[in-house]
């Protein structure tokens, strides 16, 4: 009877236990880890790629809750060498993915098909990837030779101040801001989305919201070309888009004219993407007052 009880408080004690997958989304990822570690036994990838979720659907139908985290053959070959471990072995593959759940890019399992879940958890490694380069950037520009401030971060109040604005003058809606500023080796891209609560309040992701503050604040430290495209729909009426380049620390608008080229070119590629029927690309509202401004000198 007691062994039966205590198998029993084990069975409700794994149903308290949160756990972490890590994926090879890529097939090439995948081969590098067959070709590079004998105790990786996965010979195909879409076969693992069905066995994975087959073991997401069953841990979710005894009540357990798992996240997927992105593996990476090269950050797990470098963490094994920063922590001295063998890199060959099932236990340092699930190290390495407990410090993904902890520190990387993870997204919810909540009975999605994969080929949903996986877009999304690249998505999620790109935004992360994006925040950190960003991040890193502003960190190193340093303090304003002519007043002392710290760049990075009053550039950071400042584009914090531009958000805010911008949800304020938007009015009530659906409203999705893709945010664009043109450094080198590559442009970076970041996406915000906000929807109204019960209240009217605009209710954002906080990761989304960092993510596209510190692009944004970016751009204004560095004085970079770039951008903001900002799309507001309501129901029963015609979607607006409007947008704004990077002008020194503020925004300048965009025409009618300038908002539809830029809505209706691929910011990465450049090539022309088609416009959408029912749209009306129109210029932005006042975003009323601006605070002074101060050109810091690097």
């Amino acid at each position: 009877m007691a062994h039966t009880q205590h198998q029993t408080m084990r069975r409700v004690l794994r149903r308290e236990i949160a756990g972490t997958i890590g994926l090879l989304t890529d097939e090439q990822d995948f081969t590098a880890m067959r070709r590079r570690y004998r105790t990786f036994t996965f010979d195909n990838h879409a076969s693992y790629l069905q066995q994975v979720e087959a073991l997401l659907r069953t841990l979710a139908s005894q009540g357990g809750h798992t996240t997927v985290a992105l593996f990476d053959p090269e950050e797990y070959a470098e963490f094994c060498a920063e922590h001295g471990l063998e890199p060959d072995t099932p236990s340092s593959r699930t190290r390495f993915t407990a410090e993904l759940a902890a520190t990387g890019a993870t997204v919810p399992y909540e009975g999605q098909p994969l080929d949903h879940l996986v877009p999304n958890l690249i998505d999620e490694a790109v935004r992360q990837a994006t925040w950190e380069y960003a991040t890193t950037l502003l960190s190193r520009i340093g303090t304003c030779a002519s007043c002392g401030e710290d760049i990075g971060r009053v550039a950071f109040v400042r584009a914090s101040d531009l958000l805010v604005r911008i949800l304020d003058a938007s009015g009530p809606g659906e409203r999705h801001l893709v945010c664009s500023v043109s450094t080198e080796p590559e442009t970076l891209v970041a996406v915000l989305r906000a929807d109204d609560d019960q209240h009217g309040t605009p209710h954002l992701d906080e990761s989304e919201a960092l993510e596209f503050t510190t692009v944004l604040a970016l751009g204004i430290a560095t004085q970079s070309p770039g951008g903001l495209v900002m799309r507001v729909g309501t129901p029963d009426t015609t979607d607006r888009v409007y947008g704004w380049r990077l002008r020194g620390e503020g925004l300048e608008p965009l025409t009618a004219g300038e908002v539809f080229d830029a809505y209706c070119t691929d910011v990465v590629s450049g090539d022309l993407v088609s416009p959408e029927s029912g749209v009306d690309y129109c210029a932005p509202p006042d975003l009323g007052e601006e605070g002074p401004t101060t050109r810091h000198r690097h």
